[in-house]
C-alpha cells in the first residue's frame, strides 16, 4: 500500500484519536479489537497494542481509530503513531488477514425499496459498505474504484451507481421497469458480498474524473458553515438516506447567504427535489438559523 498518507484527526472523545488514509485500507466493514488476542487477524493492530497506552482498536475502509489509557495525552504520542502506521503501509504490510478474519461466512441480507425518485431503487443492506459515500456516472468511473460499482453497470439497464454506508441505490435507464429487474439485481448484490470480493478498491480522484466524492471537510469549518453542517448531519441526511439518497455540504457564501450543496443517488434528478431542497432544507435551515440563509441551491441539480 505505497503512497499511502496518514492524516490524525481529533474526535468528540478525547481519548480517541482517527488516522485517516488516503487509500482504501479493507474491503468494506469494520473491525474492533479490545486486545492482542482479538487482533490475531491483523498484523498491524497486534503491532499496535504493543504501544503501551493502546486501549482499542477501530478499523474501517479508509481510517483506524485508537482509545488510548490515561498514562498518556494523544498529543504527546499522537505523531509518533502516524509515522508508525504510515511507514508500515508504504512498506506493503497486511492491514487484516480478511480471508481469515471472514472463515464464518456473514450471513448477507439485500433487500429493495422503493424512492421517491422512480428512475431509483435503493438496496439496503445489513453489511457496512463504505465509510465515504461515492457516486459513479458511468462504468469507466467505476473501473478506477470499485468493482462493485463496475460489476452492477454491466447489467445493460444501470445508468448511475452511488454506494453509501450500508445501502447501494441504482439509477436505471426507462429501457425496463424496476418491477422487472429489482429481484435479479438484490440476488447479484447479495452473492456478490457473501462472496467476500472487493467493494471499493481505492478512493475515486476527483481530480480526473466526474466521480462525486464526500469525505469530512479537511479545513475545520467554523461559525454559520459548521452550524449548516451539523443541521444536515442531524436532521436532513438521516430523512434522505432512509430515501436512497444524500445531500451533501458543498459551501456556504457568507455574503449572499447562500448554501451550496450536492445531490447523490435518489436525489439527483429526483422529481421532487427541488421541492425537497425549498420546502424542507431551505425553510429548516432559515427557521434554525434567522437572518443567516437566503436560499439553498445545488450545484448539480
Amino acid at each position: 500500500m505505497k503512497n499511502t498518507q496518514i492524516i490524525i484527526q481529533e474526535t468528540t472523545n478525547d481519548t480517541i484519536i482517527k488516522f485517516n488514509s488516503n487509500q482504501i485500507l479493507i474491503n468494506g466493514g469494520s473491525y474492533e479489537f479490545n486486545n492482542i488476542d482479538e487482533a490475531k487477524n491483523s498484523p498491524l493492530a497486534q503491532e499496535l497494542f504493543y504501544l503501551p497506552f493502546v486501549k482499542k482498536i477501530f478499523v474501517t475502509a479508509n481510517f483506524i481509530a485508537l482509545q488510548r489509557f490515561d498514562i498518556v495525552e494523544w498529543i504527546d504520542v499522537q505523531e509518533e503513531v502516524r509515522e508508525q502506521i504510515e511507514a508500515y503501509l508504504n512498506d506493503g504490510n497486511v492491514v487484516i488477514n480478511e480471508k481469515s478474519a471472514s472463515t464464518k461466512k456473514e450471513a448477507i441480507e439485500v433487500y429493495a425499496e422503493v424512492t421517491p425518485n422512480p428512475s431509483v431503487m435503493k438496496f439496503g443492506t445489513n453489511k457496512a459498505l463504505t465509510q465515504t459515500d461515492v457516486e459513479f456516472k458511468n462504468i469507466d468511473e467505476a473501473n478506477q474504484s470499485s468493482p462493485l460499482a463496475q460489476a452492477i453497470f454491466n447489467f445493460s439497464f444501470v445508468k448511475e451507481v452511488f454506494i453509501s454506508d450500508n445501502y447501494i441505490s441504482i439509477t436505471k435507464y426507462d429501457m425496463v421497469e424496476w418491477n422487472e429487474v429489482y429481484g435479479e439485481v438484490r440476488t447479484f448484490i447479495r452473492e456478490y458480498l457473501a462472496d467476500g470480493k472487493t467493494i471499493i478498491k481505492e478512493l475515486p480522484k476527483t481530480t480526473s474524473s466526474s466521480v462525486e466524492t464526500v469525505e469530512a471537510p479537511e479545513v475545520k469549518l467554523e461559525g454559520i458553515a459548521a452550524q449548516i453542517v451539523d443541521i444536515l448531519d442531524e436532521y436532513i441526511k438521516p430523512a434522505v438516506a432512509s430515501d436512497g439518497g444524500n445531500i451533501a455540504f458543498q459551501s456556504y457564501n457568507e455574503e449572499h447567504k447562500v448554501v451550496s450543496v450536492i445531490l447523490q443517488g435518489a436525489c439527483s434528478g429526483c422529481p421532487s427535489s427541488t421541492a425537497t431542497l425549498k420546502n424542507g432544507i431551505e425553510n429548516l435551515l432559515k427557521e434554525m438559523l434567522p437572518n443567516q440563509i437566503n436560499e439553498v441551491v445545488a450545484i448539480n441539480g
